[in-house]
């Protein structure tokens, strides 16, 4: 979220995040579209949010083969539906095809889980899905390198800003962060370091 007082802010800033993402009806993306490239504040926070969408482009563009389970489905429902001929069944997974094996969410501390989604060692950078249950708090840290998270479902509060679904935030690094915490739980993207300090 931007750190503009809420007097002074461009009434078109709270669609900065879901014009970057992609997810405007077609309206709404053409009208930011324009207003882009007259507006500074908003074309700060569409820049800030380059990480975010680089790296959703990049798990979106990955060619991954399906997996097995989901092919034979696939194949098996074609099958059923297409006219009876003396072809052979496609019920059977080409032997190329194998299962992607996907992250699972781990417990990584009471009502808080995570989904590691990539490791960048040389960046010391983690990205990951990260899920607060409701009335949880996530630890006091100060923050290694950037911070930038992305709010896709609930409430988050850090420090004394609300962050609905959609709101974006970006610590620097060497920034602390006393209080992160969610009355009604959330799920967020989180690009991050990993060796963050906490307490």
């Amino acid at each position: 979220m931007s750190s503009f007082d809420a007097k002074t802010r461009c009434e078109r800033a709270d669609f900065v995040a879901p014009y970057a993402l992609s997810t405007l009806e077609r309206g709404e993306a053409q009208a930011m579209q324009a207003h882009l490239p007259a507006c500074a504040e908003c074309q700060r926070e569409f820049e800030a949010l380059a990480p975010v969408t680089d790296a959703l482009s990049a798990l979106r563009t990955q060619s991954l083969p399906p997996p097995v389970a989901l092919w034979e489905r696939l194949l098996g429902r074609i099958d059923k539906q297409s006219p009876r001929s003396n072809a052979p069944s496609m019920a059977a997974a080409p032997a190329s095809v194998t299962a992607w094996p996907e992250a699972e969410w781990r417990n990584v501390a009471p009502g808080i889980s995570c989904k590691l989604l990539s490791t960048d060692p040389e960046r010391d950078c983690v990205t990951m899905f990260v899920r607060l249950a409701p009335d949880t708090s996530y630890p006091p840290h100060r923050h290694r390198g950037v911070e930038e998270l992305y709010l896709l479902e609930g409430e988050l509060w850090i420090e004394d800003r609300k962050l609905l679904p959609g709101d974006f935030n970006y610590a620097k690094p060497g920034t602390a962060d006393q209080r992160v915490w969610s009355q009604t739980g959330c799920m967020c993207l989180l690009i991050t370091s990993p060796s963050d300090q906490l307490g």
